[in-house]
């Protein structure tokens, strides 16, 4: 099957430092890829790359047709905010909005109207198993709660891959079992990819494949089962 999201000969330095040499990685639709390595490996770096947020310095990153290299700023954001989806270590939800509200914001700021994206956004939660913390800020939920929040706001505008990025790192064993169960299900029923970030082998098991990076390059090995 063809790759849906393929990176080639991946460089990045930043200043002297070099973040990756030589690395890639491709991920079929529906497939879920876990990338492993030790701290500063260059594991994130691949990431952001990936998803367009950092420019390699040389190498090739392909998205369906697509070099993600070659387009505008502007069109880069654009696919982050349709086709990518994103869960962060820590969360990153608004403080200031209510849960429902973080997960109906990709969906507000794509244009649709408010009772449309809160609509679905309550779907999410539902599928999440945290339809209780709706009303409640991000501060006046758990750790485990609020990491399901953040995987319905990745998972709440159908994207084609989903970033994960150390998604159970500030969870305890339990919560992030759950976290990982939910996240992989929902995103094999939708048919998105999954890129996953990690150290931990138990996070991992949850991949199809994983890909080790150590001093910027990579090397793909059997999942651990």
């Amino acid at each position: 099957m063809r790759a849906l999201l393929e990176a080639t000969n991946l460089r990045k330095s930043f200043g002297p430092t070099p973040a990756l040499d030589g690395a890639g990685l491709s991920v079929r639709a529906g497939e879920v890829v876990a990338v492993m390595g030790p701290s500063g490996s260059g594991k994130s770096t691949l990431l952001h790359c990936l998803a367009g947020i950092l420019q390699p310095d040389s190498g090739t990153v392909r998205y369906r047709d697509a070099e993600l290299s070659s387009m505008p700023d502007a069109q880069r954001s654009e696919l982050r905010r349709t086709d990518f989806g994103f869960v962060f270590q820590f969360g990153q939800l608004v403080p200031e909005l209510s849960c429902l509200e973080n997960v109906a914001l990709p969906l507000r700021l794509g244009g649709i109207k408010r009772r449309a994206a809160e609509s679905r956004a309550r779907e999410w939660l539902e599928r999440l198993e945290v339809t209780g913390v709706a009303d409640k800020r991000p501060g006046e939920t758990s750790g485990g709660q609020g990491q399901r929040v953040a995987v319905a706001r990745a998972l709440v505008t159908g994207p084609s891959v989903v970033f994960a990025d150390e998604p159970t790192g500030a969870l305890d064993s339990l919560n992030g079992e759950r976290v990982m169960q939910l996240l992989t299900a929902a995103a094999r029923e939708t048919n998105a990819a999954v890129v996953l970030v990690t150290h931990e082998a138990r996070v991992a098991a949850y991949s199809d494949r994983e890909v080790v990076v150590r001093d910027g390059k990579s090397r793909e090995v059997e999942p651990a089962r």
